[in-house]
């Protein structure tokens, strides 16, 4: 049975066990595809880069909200009003 890793680096699951973060570092600050039985598990993610991933998927949302608004009419408002 063949499978995607979506990952350039990959690690078993007893090699994550020896060593946490040495196999986090292998990444080389990207996610490291985790194997159980020469089939990935999950994915070891940075912190820094899952940050990224979360910023760019509230990105993506935003900009899905601001282009379903595109075409609705425009209301001038004075912060005083509010």
């Amino acid at each position: 049975m063949s499978h995607t890793i979506l990952s350039e680096i990959a690690a078993s699951v007893s090699e994550l066990k020896r060593d946490p973060m040495g196999t986090v570092a292998a990444g080389d600050g990207f996610p490291v595809a985790i194997l159980n039985r020469n089939a990935p598990a999950f994915y070891c993610v940075p912190a820094a880069a899952y940050e990224a991933l979360m910023d760019r998927l509230e990105d993506i949302e935003l900009n899905r909200i601001a282009d379903s608004r595109a075409g609705q009419r425009v209301v001038k408002v004075k912060l005083d009003e509010l």
